[in-house]
């Protein structure tokens, strides 16, 4: 795959097939747990459907066609900021979805439990687990080249995924023995013990991804580029006689917002716009990251008013 669109459409075809087996083997085999896992799938390819299409949005921008500057007249700063707020969105469904299943675990244990299809649950987990250990080794590999964030968070779904089945593969063997075993009374708990367990392991995955969603919807500034910021607009001020500056920074998805205010001496010398243009030539390279995806504003004032 070439793009991230590209490595997005395959996982959502994926996705949805995976979704489907979970779904039809969880009836046959009458798991909650794989019926979960189908419909926690379905949720996730419904959101990926929602990141490509902002994907695309992002990358037609920034194109020089007809389209795009149509795009560009009605929103002229871009669609960076649907990233975060897609990103967030997902968290939070996965996040629901797992808390729902913990709820009818529990609910399900209490009431003791339900017989389970070993045979079709076992046969479940395997094919699931080869799909998803072959997906996120695609993803992975593809986003070695894209850096993207929506492949990122594709790929550790695919991991969550991969982890859940497995876990589930290990429940049924053990169920599947203790009956053999003659430990019939242990059957009815096993899906639901097994998805309680899957419930929490996946409740904190999508928190990292959800507060970064929100840092970035709040347009807190990433310490580490406020820093390198500084560091280059201070450079800037004492190599050529600046008063002062005020720095703004933002990371909104994989957009990077930088404004910049140099305050100068009144009455300094005159200088041409070329001169003007050549400094921020200077301080553009010096922050680095030319791209579509740098959003970079340098303005010089002797009002420090306009700067605030």
């Amino acid at each position: 795959m070439q793009n991230e669109q590209g490595v997005l459409r395959v996982s959502i075809i994926a996705t949805v097939l995976v979704a489907g087996i979970g779904i039809a083997f969880g009836i046959l085999s009458r798991s909650s747990s794989i019926t979960f896992d189908g419909v926690y799938a379905l949720a996730d390819a419904g959101m990926t459907v929602l990141a490509l299409s902002v994907s695309s949005l992002i990358a037609k921008s920034a194109q020089n066609d007809a389209l795009s500057r149509r795009l560009g007249n009605r929103f002229t700063m871009g669609f960076w900021h649907l990233e975060p707020m897609v990103l967030g969105m997902q968290g939070t469904l996965l996040f629901a979805v797992a808390i729902y299943a913990l709820i009818n675990a529990i609910i399900s244990i209490l009431n003791g439990g339900h017989h389970l299809e070993f045979g079709f649950a076992i046969v479940y987990a395997v094919v699931t687990l080869v799909a998803c250990v072959a997906m996120a080794a695609f993803g992975t590999r593809a986003n070695r080249r894209l850096q993207s964030d929506f492949v990122a968070l594709d790929v550790r779904s695919w991991i969550m995924s991969g982890g859940i089945t497995a876990a589930l593969l290990l429940a049924f063997l053990i169920g599947y023995a203790a009956d053999q075993a003659g430990h019939e009374w242990l059957s009815p708990y096993i899906d639901p013990v097994a998805l309680a367990i899957v419930s929490l392991v996946i409740i904190p995955m999508p928190i990292g991804t959800m507060r970064q969603a929100l840092a970035d919807v709040l347009l807190i500034a990433p310490a580490d580029l406020k820093a390198h910021v500084d560091q280059v607009a201070g450079d800037v001020v004492s190599r050529l006689g600046f008063l002062s500056y005020r720095a703004y920074v933002a990371k909104v998805g994989r957009a990077i917002q930088v404004e910049l205010y140099f305050i100068a001496p009144q009455n300094w010398p005159a200088k041409s716009l070329e001169e003007w243009d050549h400094i921020r030539d200077e301080i553009g390279e010096a922050i680095g990251g030319e791209s579509s995806d740098r959003w970079l504003t340098i303005a010089f004032t002797t009002d420090p008013e306009w700067a605030e």
